[in-house]
């Protein structure tokens, strides 16, 4: 007797969805209301342009499925004078917690669409502007997505905007259907020592393919013993900066969609940001910009169809150097110890004015140029007011 009341509960259920699906009226079709062009950067991760209230200037947001609501850079409010308020509230970020305040009731402009009574936190967001090179000004996540229909398609380089209500995906491509919290959370099948299927982040704001946290891979013992030495580097994100180490895992897959060789990074998720054990951490847009995206979160569905990228190679150098904008400088911050990077001479504190024969001082060209393992680079650099050739070449992580 004990099995027959959860089924039976389940039945019931059944037939009292049925009936209510019966008597609900349709949905009216899903309408294009905006189209917005898309910027790219690097790891896949792109931005657009959009203003908030009634300043005429434009602003860069981060479009990122890993955000939990829509935010501004603190810096962006001191120099616009928004009236922001001060909160208890927090947000975690991969290099720790942070209190935040509010700009509340705002509104965000788009071309085409205008979003009213947003409540923006506010957070420091000068480490992504001195990543990416250009002014981070706010990200928008979940309070935007949840509004509308988004079709991101990367093909093209727009974003599409609709009104919920029935929509037509495009055929073919894998109709996902997320766990939604604040944020969408996928499952996937991933293979190295073993075979594994976990829970994780989808999250079009991490310049990076694949991230497991430690514990996560210490406790399920999925990665091979028998493989190189994974490299130490430094990602950034929300928070700050964070060293973490870098490898490879043998094949993920996306639904039917598999990738080999895939770059992972080991997390020490100090803050548990990953949520362990309930996810084994996140798939980054370096594997999702490979698909065409519509996002759903009404109806709880994200639809991927593979893009031009989808069968372009991943980065697998390995320098060791890391590098920022800052100052309207391309400044080295970090070397790590006994990489390609401090092979070459490095130091903390250099200027990159030219790489090869570039000498556009554009972070993003640069990275560009470093992602080839195995090519030779030219640099040339400014330290203590001296010019000096550095040459190097980038390392492979396996």
């Amino acid at each position: 007797m004990k099995g027959l009341f959860p089924i039976a509960l389940s039945a019931a259920w059944s037939l009292c969805a049925v009936s209510r699906a019966q008597t609900r009226a349709p949905e009216p079709p899903s309408v294009r209301i905006a189209t917005v062009p898309l910027h790219a950067l690097t790891g896949g991760v792109v931005f657009v342009r959009a203003c908030v209230n009634d300043l005429a200037d434009t602003l860069n947001f981060l479009l990122d499925t890993g955000s939990g609501g829509i935010s501004l850079d603190s810096s962006t409010c001191v120099e616009f004078g928004m009236p922001v308020v001060p909160t208890e509230k927090t947000i975690r970020g991969i290099a720790g917690v942070r209190k935040v305040d509010f700009l509340y009731g705002a509104r965000l402009k788009l071309p085409g669409l205008t979003v009213d009574s947003l409540d923006f936190h506010v957070n420091d967001y000068e480490i992504l502007t001195s990543v990416y090179g250009i002014k981070v000004d706010g990200i928008i996540g979940y309070s935007f997505f949840n509004r509308y229909i988004v079709r991101l398609d990367y093909d093209n380089m727009l974003m599409e905007v609709h009104t919920p209500g029935e929509f037509r995906y495009p055929k073919g491509g894998y109709l996902m259907k997320p766990l939604m919290t604040s944020l969408p959370i996928m499952t996937a099948d991933f293979h190295d020592a073993r075979d594994m299927n976990a829970r994780f982040y989808f999250d079009t704001g991490a310049g990076l393919a694949f991230l497991l946290s430690e514990s996560f891979a210490r406790d399920s013992a999925v990665l091979a013993r028998k493989r190189k030495e994974p490299v130490v580097t430094q990602a950034e994100g929300v928070g700050g900066k964070m060293t973490m180490k870098l490898t490879t895992v043998k094949q993920v897959r996306v639904g039917p969609y598999r990738f080999r060789r895939v770059p992972t990074f080991l997390f020490d998720d100090k803050y548990n940001v990953t949520s362990y054990p309930f996810l084994g951490g996140l798939v980054g847009n370096e594997i999702l910009h490979r698909f065409n995206t519509v996002l759903n979160y009404r109806k709880r569905e994200i639809h991927l169809v593979p893009n031009r990228f989808h069968r372009e190679p991943f980065d697998y150098a390995y320098t060791g150097l890391g590098i920022y904008f800052v100052n309207r400088q391309v400044l080295v911050e970090d070397v790590i110890p006994r990489s390609p990077a401090e092979a070459a001479g490095f130091r903390v504190g250099d200027v990159i004015l030219a790489v090869n024969n570039d000498f556009s001082n554009n972070i993003t060209s640069y990275k560009n140029m470093m992602q080839h393992a195995g090519g030779r680079l030219r640099f040339v650099v400014s330290r203590n007011g001296k010019l000096l050739v550095l040459r190097m070449r980038p390392g492979r992580i396996y």
